[in-house]
């Protein structure tokens, strides 16, 4: 989407097991960017959810770019309380 004040390209989400994440919105009908996972520009593994629904897949960002992140293990440690 463009949005200029501040300007914004995309959210970005830590998930905790990404191929898993991926799989269930799948299974649920969420649209993904082509590309599936990858590694992202900080290193670590990404997917996106694709800012628009369509025909097959009902489901989508709802006009925002979301990318999903595979949280790192230090990440993970911190919250398993």
């Amino acid at each position: 989407p463009r949005v200029h004040q501040p300007a914004l390209n995309h959210v970005g989400l830590w998930v905790d097991n990404l191929a898993a994440a991926v799989d269930w919105l799948t299974a649920k009908g969420m649209r993904f960017t082509p590309g599936g996972i990858r590694k992202g520009a900080s290193g670590h593994e990404v997917c996106f959810i694709h800012p628009r629904a369509s025909d097959e897949f009902p489901y989508g960002g709802a006009g925002v770019l979301i990318e999903l992140v595979q949280a790192p293990d230090e990440i993970l440690a911190a919250h398993q309380a």
